[in-house]
């Protein structure tokens, strides 16, 4: 997700690394970088000279305060970390501020337009956010298939009713804003608090479609209209809910497939110029993919900083916080075996798809080659080996010799080598995660996260970390346990690896120079 904008900034952050010092030239070479991530994500045009003038006259003209004393301790941050900060309040500013609740009425049923062109996801977004109502929110939807010009779009909400259990109004040979209409006073007689109408999409905008939109506007009133916009289609997403919010003054957008964006020129664009703000994001297809957008959330995942508390209210939604947090001592002290592994694993695969989860974790970006892509289906691999274990196996992976190695091989239908290598990686992974067992803070309390935190802390200590030993844990906790590894293949690894390598030269360079200073 987002992967042109986390890169261009990632890029900032790793030149400012272990700089003491920032002149303006290193500011004007690190807003070069973000012009070039930012257009490359099909940022608006406009937008992105706006975001540097702004960041660039708060960064050349602030003056840093890089340290801090209080009664127990001090603290000390780099320019690099101030201007990241920067970076990070200036993108909140311009994705916000946002109010994800609806407008609802006083009395009777509040209506809510979806509106939208043809194959934005409108109608799975109207079943999502209906799901999202009931099931979040309290509420007692109901939907009303207004896409009269689609019969599949009608079947279509009658098939997510069914699954969702919430009512879908459809009348046939009836016209929209007359549909619409009577579906408000069904609402109101059944005990029904919130109405969705499932507009009509058109391939383009034209003024029948705006005409017959206006029309259920004034039968409705509705409080509120929603656009759905999808976010893959960039700048021209902007340019069409500006068009939508010159004729019906829309309260909000829910951005869809952002999971399959690359680029995310949209997100960054669309408050800025048509002045509505984002409501809601959806991710993926399945119907309980719906979140409320918050634009801090949004802005640290950009910056490779993850969305720590977007993770801990998925976390505490699949997860007793209070068993979870004895599980996480368990599991980082390197006392585990199979069954608490694999245990962990369906918790964290709970809370949503793995690459969603991988993004909201803090300074994974940081660790993990551009390119690399979590597969969920990996999953599916382990738990068949571990399914052919026995109990005694499982519970002490040591005794797992050739013989039996074999046998489990066999009984999963994988080959020996696969069973053997991930006997191996799970052996180091164990290690590595004891290594880690120190590290302390609220991702603590989630099982199989903290391994996050705690390389970073020995990143910053200076220590040395055995390249195989990453690539296990990374393979157990992320690659091929959670589908993390071959994504960009071995040449761009390679890349990857040169690169950073390179800069953390500099950064040591630099670091010695400021020393002698």
């Amino acid at each position: 997700m987002l992967d042109t904008l986390t890169s261009g900034f990632r890029d900032v952050r790793l030149r400012f690394q272990g700089q003491a010092r920032i002149s303006e030239e290193d500011v004007e070479a690190a807003l070069r970088d973000i012009r070039v991530s930012l257009l490359e994500a099909d940022v608006d045009y406009g937008v992105v000279n706006g975001f540097l003038e702004r960041l660039k006259g708060k960064a050349v003209g602030e003056i840093v305060q890089v340290k801090a004393k209080t009664k127990q301790k001090s603290m000390q941050v780099t320019p690099g970390d101030h201007f990241v900060r920067l970076c990070h309040d200036e993108l909140v500013g311009l994705m916000g501020p946002v109010d994800a609740e609806l407008d609802y009425a006083n009395k009777g049923p509040t209506g809510v337009m979806m509106v939208g062109l043809q194959g934005s996801g409108k109608t799975t977004t109207t079943a999502k956010l209906a799901w999202f109502l009931k099931e979040k929110k309290g509420k007692k939807p109901m939907m009303v298939a207004a896409d009269t010009y689609r019969p599949a779009a009608i079947n279509q909400l009658m098939v997510l009713g069914r699954k969702l259990d919430i009512p879908v109004f459809s009348l046939k040979g009836m016209s929209p804003p007359d549909l619409c209409a009577m579906a408000m006073q069904q609402a109101a007689s059944v005990g029904r608090d919130v109405v969705l109408f499932d507009t009509a999409g058109r391939l383009a905008i034209d003024d029948s479609m705006m005409g017959e939109l206006d029309a259920i506007r004034e039968r409705t009133q509705p409080r509120n209209t929603l656009f759905v916009c999808d976010a893959m289609i960039g700048q021209d997403a902007v340019r069409t809910a500006a068009s939508f919010h010159e004729r019906l003054a829309l309260s909000g957008f829910v951005l869809t497939k952002l999971d399959g964006d690359a680029r995310g020129g949209a997100a960054l664009s669309i408050k800025e110029v048509c002045g509505v703000p984002i409501k809601y994001l959806g991710m993926g297809e399945e119907l309980d993919r719906l979140e409320e957008f918050r634009p801090e959330g949004l802005a640290g995942r950009i910056l490779g900083m993850g969305d720590v508390v977007g993770l801990m209210k998925d976390f505490e939604e699949v997860a007793d916080v209070e068993q979870a947090e004895k599980d996480a001592e368990k599991l980082l002290s390197g006392d585990f075996n199979f069954e608490d592994f694999i245990e962990q694993m369906k918790m964290i695969q709970k809370m949503g798809p793995l690459q969603e989860v991988f993004d909201k974790m803090p300074l994974l970006g940081d660790m993990v080659p551009k390119g690399t892509k979590v597969d969920d289906g990996e999953l599916v691999k382990i738990e068949a080996i571990f399914n052919s274990m026995t109990k005694a196996e499982r519970r002490n992976p040591d005794i797992l010799g050739d013989s039996r190695i074999e046998r489990v091989a066999g009984g999963s239908g994988h080959s020996r080598k696969e069973v053997k290598g991930l006997l191996e990686r799970f052996k180091m992974a164990r290690v590595m995660m004891r290594e880690m067992g120190k590290a302390t803070g609220l991702m603590g309390k989630v099982p199989g996260l903290r391994q996050a935190q705690g390389l970073a802390r020995l990143r910053r200590q200076g220590l040395n970390i055995n390249p195989s030993m990453l690539s296990s844990l990374q393979n157990m906790a992320g690659a091929d346990a959670l589908g993390l590894g071959t994504g960009g293949g071995s040449q761009r690894r390679s890349v990857d690896a040169s690169k950073k390598k390179a800069m953390r030269k500099k950064a040591r360079k630099a670091r010695k120079k400021n020393k002698r200073r």
